[in-house]
């Protein structure tokens, strides 16, 4: 188990007659991930609503907010416990044995045209044996053939576009390596966090996109950018695409300057807490071990 502190800063300038936001910046509370304090400050006095998505647990904060200046800070402090397991006891689940919570996973989304990518899936990574090292190649691949260069692509950018590029951030190494495994028939997703353990070079502290495929009845991490440590990954987000989990949607005319973020793990001689470190066994922190078992007609 790790325990893991961050604190996220974001500011505004609003311009008459106000903005509406929708946040997706609070931790999500989970079986695998508990909140052990949070505290939410928002500038100005108006009314503001947080609602939580049944299915993923993401939190999405909302309000309409005045012309001027607008800050919002969210501090939380949270326990996150590992599913650790041997990579090669993993298998694929055949398509008509998915629990419909995953089988919306395997089809072409905005940023993930799965589609188009079929005869590259096919042809790259149909050969190899099906299970937790098939997909492990495909996070490899989409590591080794896309560069990560900050700034190269754009809110537009998807899976296609960082495949003929050859570049990207987080989040378009995340769509192309969800693109693949779904040409593969593999229940793929798109999940936010904080960059954890990212070197200071590539710039400062961020939010960070990674995958979870879906495995023997569970979603398991995978960082296909290779920044950051997956042990250290905090939950905020889950979708299909960067469309699902914005950490803000603003309609309205705003100006903003660039997210503070820090996060750090806590931990003490005697406490049960780990560092979070990378490891070659497969980590799952998913919701809840998805049933398998699918009814026979009579």
């Amino acid at each position: 188990m790790v325990r893991l502190e961050f604190a996220i800063d974001l500011q505004y300038t609003v311009a008459p007659p106000g903005a509406d936001f929708v946040f997706n910046i609070q931790a999500a509370q989970t079986s695998h991930q508990r909140i052990a304090d949070e505290a939410l400050k928002i500038s100005q006095a108006i009314p503001f609503a947080i609602q939580t998505e049944a299915a993923t647990a993401a939190r999405f904060l909302r309000m309409r907010a005045q012309a001027g200046t607008l800050t919002v800070n969210y501090r939380a402090k949270l326990d996150i416990e590992h599913h650790i397991a041997d990579p090669d006891k993993i298998d694929e689940t055949p398509i008509n044995q998915l629990p419909l919570a995953a089988l919306g996973y395997i089809y072409p989304s905005r940023y993930c045209q799965s589609d188009r990518l079929a005869l590259l899936a096919i042809n790259e990574f149909g050969h190899l044996p099906k299970g937790y090292r098939r997909v492990e190649a495909v996070c490899a691949w989409v590591h080794r053939h896309i560069a990560f260069r900050p700034n190269s692509s754009s809110s537009t950018t998807s899976a296609l576009d960082t495949l003929t590029d050859r570049a990207g951030v987080c989040r378009d190494f995340a769509h192309l390596m969800i693109a693949i495994c779904r040409a593969l028939s593999i229940p793929a997703r798109f999940a936010t966090g904080i960059d954890y353990g990212a070197d200071p070079a590539l710039g400062p502290t961020d939010f960070h996109a990674y995958v979870e495929v879906f495995l023997s009845g569970r979603w398991y991490l995978f960082d296909p950018s290779g920044t950051a440590i997956p042990m250290g990954f905090v939950r905020i987000g889950t979708g299909r695409d960067a469309a699902d989990v914005s950490f803000a949607t603003i309609f309205g005319s705003v100006s903003s300057l660039p997210p503070t973020i820090v996060i750090k793990a806590i931990t003490a001689p005697g406490d049960i807490w780990d560092v979070p470190q990378r490891r070659p066994e497969a980590l799952s922190t998913d919701l809840t071990v998805c049933d398998l078992s699918i009814p026979s007609s009579t």
